[in-house]
């Protein structure tokens, strides 16, 4: 397993070597930030810069290439600008899923009232119903029926907070947290997490059933 501190120490590092003051945030996402990490999970740090040009692109990406561990780091970069005017539903969970390590995501908060999570349910139910039939028509695929279902981890976490106001990033207190439904899906999830059998139909016509549902109940 990564010692992501150690490798965040570097990260750190090399961010203010490459970019100095110019960082406006940085952070973490994903299974290292929840500590639910394996030996086989992306590294995926978050970094705002006060604005973004395709130069800095190239600049990060060569900074990217002198860290450890370089083939597991995905992520995210952006200027600050165009963060504080994203599309307000797919801030929901970049706001609650960042760690902070540099910096503070908290202008961000105030666009995400009630219309902006009430879409950002909307809007992945949406696409799960979509990847469900493009996947039981054309690709049969059991790795993109993983990835359908770890989308609907993070539809399930926006209802979650519209129905009790608490995010719950953890996926086990999240399926402890949520109805009976929304149970069902995050404990396939973590049955396909820990390497269990895609059984491709029962659980295509779950997620298929289970989506239509909330693209109506999300209005």
């Amino acid at each position: 397993m990564i010692d992501v501190n150690g490798w965040l120490d570097l990260f750190l590092r090399a961010l203010e070597s490459t970019f100095g003051d110019r960082v406006w945030f940085a952070g973490l996402q994903g299974s290292y930030a929840r500590g639910e990490a394996t030996e086989t999970s992306d590294i995926d740090p978050v970094v705002i810069l006060d604005e973004l040009s395709a130069a800095d692109i190239r600049a990060y990406h060569a900074m990217l290439d002198t860290l450890p561990h370089r083939e597991l780091i995905c992520g995210f970069l952006s200027g600050r600008k165009e963060i504080l005017n994203w599309e307000a539903s797919d801030l929901f969970q970049f706001y609650h899923d960042t760690k902070p390590l540099q910096g503070s995501l908290d202008d961000l908060k105030r666009l995400l009232d009630d219309e902006a999570v009430s879409r950002a349910i909307r809007i992945g139910a949406c696409n799960i119903y979509h990847g469900c039939v493009h996947n039981m028509l054309y690709e049969k695929s059991g790795e993109l029926l993983r990835g359908l279902y770890k989308l609907a981890s993070f539809v399930i976490q926006a209802i979650c907070y519209r129905q009790t106001g608490k995010y719950v990033g953890g996926l086990k207190e999240l399926a402890e947290t949520v109805s009976p439904q929304e149970r069902a899906i995050c404990e396939t999830l973590m049955h396909l997490k820990d390497g269990g059998t895609v059984e491709f139909d029962r659980m295509s016509e779950t997620l298929f059933a289970w989506a239509g549902k909330w693209i109506e109940l999300a209005k």
